[in-house]
């Protein structure tokens, strides 16, 4: 369940009700006259199943709420009401299956933000995977992977493309356009700085010797294969609220790891491996966006074709 509360201004809270009152996942309705001081107006609460919040508040939007007054979600952890039951009932479908897209939108666009703490996690997801290419220790490549940020502006990418959001699309781009160099840049100035000092031993530039970690910059179909399932398993557990599963995209994909495996082949003079640990970065990125759109696709037509059968009425 999901607890709705809309600001409502007064000559709309009328509309309000009888959208909520109509549909058979609300619960718990609930209005309080006079309430909402800016902007001014009554407050509307409600529970409502999953499956029916798409639909709510699309209708709440088209009475213009979401500019005259306000309309916010939070997920409910617990709801003990045969009144709640009876509502997730009667919507069809299950909860884990239902998107709802406002709040995909919404946190995707806040995880493909351009700020210093995206720039910080990529940068030192970027400096964890130099250190496990110099050292040989497929470990700390897998640290790089789950450090790593990359999936939220990737997923916002899919959402735009779909959606057609283009400011989601704009901004999730310069993210990765400008957090990758920015990141692959200062990875340089550590990757040289080891070499100067010679910290991690003569050895540590040989590249070929390190075949623990070779899978980083062999690109070629698997690598592809490895990445569509990476996002089509991403997009399913950001629009299923399954958020655990993203660990297990992050540890899967090879992005950071590629990123950084090619500052130190760049620095260590293997430019063969350079220019393929690149072509394994943009192979994930491509990949895992492409997926992850399909995904979306995919969903969107089955949630609209479970619209035209879904009982809107409580008889």
């Amino acid at each position: 369940m999901l607890h709705l509360r809309a600001v409502c201004p007064q000559e709309k809270t009328a509309s309000a009700l009888g959208i909520l009152r109509a549909h058979a996942g609300t619960a718990h309705l609930v209005v309080h006259r006079g309430a909402a001081v800016e902007p001014a107006g009554d407050l509307v609460e409600a529970d409502i199943a999953r499956e029916a919040a798409d639909e709510i508040i699309d209708a709440l939007c088209a009475l213009d709420l979401d500019h005259t007054g306000g309309i916010t979600l939070e997920a409910l952890d617990t709801a003990l009401s045969d009144a709640a039951d009876r509502a997730e009932e009667a919507a069809p479908g299950e909860a884990a299956d239902a998107v709802v897209w406002e709040e995909l939108v919404a946190r995707t666009g806040e995880e493909s933000r351009l700020n210093v703490t995206f720039l910080a996690f990529l940068t030192i997801a970027c400096l964890l995977a130099a250190v496990g290419v110099l050292t040989n220790s497929a470990v700390t490549i897998v640290g790089a992977m789950v450090v790593g940020p990359e999936f939220g502006p990737l997923a916002a990418l899919a959402v735009g493309l779909v959606l057609r959001r283009w400011d989601l699309v704009r901004r999730a781009a310069a993210a990765l356009g400008i957090g990758f160099p920015l990141a692959m840049v200062v990875t340089l100035g550590g990757a040289l700085l080891v070499r100067a000092t010679d910290v991690f031993g003569a050895d540590a530039f040989r590249l070929e010797r390190n075949h623990d970690v070779d899978f980083v910059f062999s690109v070629g179909v698997p690598s592809l294969v490895v990445a569509m399932l990476a996002g089509a398993a991403g997009m399913l557990a950001m629009t299923s609220a399954k958020s655990a599963a993203l660990v297990g995209v992050f540890i899967s994909v090879t992005t950071v790891p590629a990123a950084g495996y090619a500052v130190v082949a760049a620095v260590a003079g293997e430019w063969s491996r350079c220019l393929q640990s690149v072509g394994q970065l943009l192979v994930n990125l491509l990949g895992i966006v492409a997926a992850a759109a399909i995904v979306l696709i995919v969903r969107r037509n089955g949630q609209r074709s479970a619209v035209g059968t879904r009982p809107l009425s409580r008889g």
